[in-house]
């Protein structure tokens, strides 16, 4: 069992390191996103680039890779005893792979899409009240990424209040942690007011 858990987590992590973001842009024939806006190989910065079908295809491709990761890891807790922990250890490492993908040397995005596939595997409930949270901030302030960091903040609460498994509501605390970390650059902008907002065009870097 424990070659099999070390199997999934490995796995998990290479799944996480597909980077939407960087496949989209060469499959459209678009610029890295890495090279322009905020920098960050996901779907809000995708949006700046003016293709909102390109954004919406990135948005999509990294939660449903942490979608189908908790899935498969959850069929096998099922199937063949898998603990628990193990699935939310697959969690958190699809969500590295995301920042860190080993394909793309290891520079990735900031995990709130991974990080929402993973958590609708979990639960739904749970990742309705994440949205709708997302939502209202974003609706407000007009700002991806304060919307990203509240939301990100209020997932391991929701998450022990509703997810039965504890080891998962200690998984989505540290991945909380991790997309909250990798916003260090957007946090410092909003505190200097040239945080770009929701679909505001990009500028090269």
């Amino acid at each position: 069992m424990f070659l099999l858990e070390i199997m999934v987590v490995v796995v998990a992590y290479l799944v996480g390191s597909l980077s939407a973001a960087l496949i989209v842009s060469k499959k459209f024939g678009m610029p890295d996103p890495r090279t322009y806006g905020s920098g960050n190989p996901g779907a809000s910065n995708m949006l700046r680039s003016g293709r909102k079908d390109a954004a919406a295809w990135t948005l999509f491709g990294d939660a449903l890779k942490g979608l189908v990761v908790v899935a498969i890891a959850r069929c096998l807790m099922a199937a063949v005893g898998l603990p628990a922990g193990a699935v939310g250890l697959a969690a958190i490492a699809v969500v590295l792979g995301h920042m860190y993908p080993i394909f793309f040397g290891f520079r990735g995005g900031k995990g709130v899409a991974t990080a929402l596939g993973v958590l609708l595997g979990m639960s739904l409930v749970t990742t309705l009240w994440i949205v709708a949270i997302w939502a209202v901030v974003a609706f407000k302030f007009k700002k991806s990424s304060m919307a990203a960091l509240v939301a990100a903040a209020a997932a391991p609460f929701a998450a022990f209040i509703i997810i039965p498994q504890p080891t998962w509501g200690w998984s989505i605390t540290l991945i909380a942690i991790l997309v909250i970390y990798r916003h260090r650059d957007n946090i410092n902008r909003m505190k200097a007011g040239n945080e770009l907002g929701i679909g505001e065009p990009a500028k090269p870097l």
